[in-house]
């Protein structure tokens, strides 16, 4: 399986024909996975820590339609594969069992889009820190699960610069930090130039509107830590902007 990072919006994104279609798309391209490793921008928790298989959702979001406050997503256990990743962790790096935590919306809004059938174990994974070298030595480490026909996802945002949005609409214009921001690792990634994007505080345009937190970077790097070789440019799948942020997506090998 590849490794994949990915914008996953907000829950109006279910709504948003344009984008849903992009990424049903990507999943009906790719190989079907035995289970999905999921890596959110919204669940920051140090030791790495794995949801609980068959746990209700976390409706981590405010002010939206109460009919996304309803919604379900009910996957197979994923026991097996977190007992997998626990295998796959140094003692240096314990891993923590949750007992009741659910997806987040940065994992089930997406798939519910790409596997809408929900018949694929999905696990999700905590984001231990924002170090780019510590997460890709955590996606080295995850690797192997690639050949176990896993899909590790990183989910976040390219930029995700909200307290600095004018306008609240889907189709918002684009804010020059935000497409400055999205040009650079659009360019970076087009050559496979790890430590460029690892030192985006410093390197990259629109700093630090386009990321006043780092949360929806940060699991870029867990997906190219994943890649088998993280210098080789990767497949943007998809580009575009979502409410004036930077939409764009990544597939590596």
């Amino acid at each position: 399986m590849p490794a994949l990072y990915i914008g996953h919006g907000a829950p109006p994104l279910l709504d948003d024909p344009a984008w849903s279609s992009e990424l049903a798309h990507w999943a009906s391209e790719l190989p079907r996975p035995k289970a999905i490793l999921i890596v959110s921008a919204h669940w920051e928790s140090a030791p790495v820590s794995l949801t609980a298989s068959g746990a209700e959702l976390v409706y981590d979001f405010g002010g939206f339609a109460p009919k996304y406050y309803q919604m379900t997503y009910r996957t197979p256990d994923a026991t097996a594969l977190a007992a997998q990743v626990a295998q796959l962790m140094p003692d240096t790096e314990p891993v923590h069992q949750h007992t009741s935590r659910g997806l987040d919306h940065g994992a089930w809004v997406p798939l519910k889009i790409m596997y809408p059938d929900a018949d694929i174990p999905v696990l999700q994974m905590s984001l231990p820190t924002h170090d780019p070298e510590r997460l890709l030595k955590l996606g080295e480490r995850l690797r192997p699960l690639r050949d176990e026909g896993v899909l590790i996802i990183g989910s976040g945002f390219l930029t995700h610069g909200l307290p600095f949005l004018t306008e609240w609409r889907i189709d918002a214009s684009v804010p020059q930090w935000s497409a400055d921001f999205d040009a650079w690792a659009g360019e970076a990634m087009a050559r496979g130039d790890v430590d460029e994007l690892a030192s985006y505080r410093a390197k990259a345009p629109g700093m630090p509107y386009a990321h006043p937190t780092v949360e929806h970077y940060s699991p870029l790097f867990v997906t190219l830590g994943a890649a088998t070789d993280p210098g080789t440019p990767g497949t943007q799948v998809i580009d575009g902007f979502w409410m004036g942020l930077s939409k764009r997506s990544l597939e590596v090998a």
